[in-house]
């Protein structure tokens, strides 16, 4: 498997790999863009793939504006791999090269994201929209997690 930047043109995959999954599923495929997409990895922050043979079969961005991740999936065929984890780490040492502010997150409750994100070291602060679980990972706590090994 081969880990690397995203890209505009993997975005087909990368929409491929978001609408394939078994936990938070869009209510609405066509509410996140290929423009969307574009725009998380151009101009608002970065994103990563991680590719077996010649498909992308997972992805995370970053949103270094809003201090949030935007996205992070893997395909259901693919998962419990490692690549979640991957993806998850790259991104983290990308954003807190850049930035010392705390990044945010959300997922729905219940879900195999809400416990990775937990054993992660992500802290529940609250709900989000009502209905998801919002969790906050600091600069000092990404450190001590994933710098002192």
């Amino acid at each position: 498997m081969i880990f690397r930047e995203a890209f505009p043109g993997d975005i087909s995959q990368i929409q491929r790999v978001r609408n394939s999954v078994n936990e938070n599923v869009l209510s609405d495929p066509a509410i996140v863009t290929n423009a969307d997409c574009e725009r998380y990895l151009v101009e608002r922050g970065k994103g990563w793939v991680c590719e077996a043979g010649n498909w992308i079969v997972g992805f995370s961005i970053v949103d270094l504006l809003d201090r949030n991740v935007w996205a992070l999936f893997v395909d259901p065929h693919f998962e419990k791999m490692g690549i979640g984890r991957r993806l998850h780490e790259d991104m983290l040492a990308w954003y807190f090269s850049r930035a010392d502010a705390t990044l945010w997150l959300s997922t729905a409750p219940g879900t195999r994201a809400e416990g990775f994100y937990r054993a992660a070291g992500w802290k529940y602060v609250g709900l989000y929209r009502k209905t998801e679980l919002k969790f906050e990972l600091t600069a000092d706590e990404w450190r001590r997690r994933y710098l002192s090994n």
